[in-house]
């Protein structure tokens, strides 16, 4: 499981993470959609992997509907699975097919972060000292290995490998799930993560692009502070940066979730659909429109009634929704 890493000090966490569960209607559609009895949450749209963004989605959400047997099922098996044995992080991918189901032994940061940021919710609502500490480990691990200095911030890496150039980083803003950060500062101070909070404020100033005034999936930053859609990959704002705004409204961000609302809003005011993706360079759309769970993020910050919940058939649109309840 890696090394402990727990912190001697422990400061009181904001009792509204505990909060009473939502209602468990959606919770238990979710559940009987996407998550295993023995706790593996599968991504229908990607061929039935798990990775620890699916693992980890499916314990803040088990954490928020007070659903305690679920949260262990979901965290035992991602222990027993992706946890490395070198830190407190995770193998990022699982896939049943493959000879080798966990094969890439590299991280993502956002699952680790989303796992943290559970149990770190979990400890608080249980009392549990074990969710404390192993999310004491991990957040931990996530401060020593993934932070990077670079020109006047500092940054979190995607993963410990593949987002190091001479020079340069490839971040992803969506990476920063800003109510846990904001949890973690809460949790172990601001001098450990008051610097990696403003390093994601100044990724969002600088990570707006072209006339939409957009961020893309992946930016490449360069020192001193030079910001660019990140090199090989398309410069969409699209289905990683839609969590950009989630992210924000979840942490009480609203004007700078609002700030990002321009394109949506456009297609909206004309009752037109909203397309999927947009490339920030060139104003090109995706030709389909957004998901369900998409749409709900988008009508929760243009202030537009929430329409029904889709049936839960895709993993990803069905997160979103599901995320949308916790604004």
């Amino acid at each position: 499981m890696g090394r402990s890493g727990a912190f001697s000090h422990e400061r009181r966490i904001d009792r509204n993470i505990g909060a009473a569960p939502r209602p468990s209607a959606s919770w238990d559609q979710f559940k009987a959609a996407f998550v295993q009895p023995d706790g593996r949450v599968i991504d229908t749209g990607n061929g039935g992997i798990s990775h620890t963004e699916s693992q980890g989605y499916g314990m803040v959400l088990a954490e928020a509907a007070g659903d305690r047997e679920t949260f262990d099922a979901i965290h035992g098996w991602t222990e027993r699975t992706l946890a490395r044995s070198e830190d407190a992080l995770f193998s990022w991918r699982y896939v049943p097919t493959d000879p080798d189901p966990v094969a890439d032994r590299n991280n993502a940061t956002d699952g680790d972060i989303l796992i943290a940021w559970a149990l770190t919710r979990a400890g608080a609502r249980w009392g549990d000292r074990r969710y404390k500490t192993r999310a004491a480990a991990i957040r931990k691990s996530i401060h020593d290995l993934m932070v990077r200095p670079m020109g006047d911030h500092v940054f979190l890496l995607p993963g410990t490998s593949g987002f190091e150039n001479p020079g340069r980083l490839t971040l992803n803003p969506s990476y920063y799930i800003w109510p846990a950060l904001s949890l973690f500062q809460q949790v172990d101070g601001a001098k450990m993560w008051g610097p990696v909070i403003a390093g994601g404020e100044a990724l969002l100033r600088g990570a707006r692009f072209g006339p939409l005034r957009l961020p893309t999936d992946w930016v490449d930053v360069a020192a001193p502070n030079d910001f660019t859609p990140a090199f090989g990959r398309p410069p969409l704002f699209g289905f990683d940066a839609i969590r950009v705004p989630l992210y924000l409204m979840m942490d009480g961000r609203m004007d700078a979730a609002r700030e990002l609302s321009g394109f949506w809003r456009s297609y909206q005011s004309r009752g037109a659909p909203i397309p999927a993706t947009v490339n920030v360079v060139t104003g090109e759309v995706a030709p389909y429109a957004l998901s369900d769970g998409a749409m709900a993020v988008a009508n929760r910050l243009l202030d537009v009634p929430a329409a029904p919940k889709a049936p839960m058939s895709d993993y990803y649109s069905a997160v979103l929704q599901e995320l949308c309840s916790m604004v």
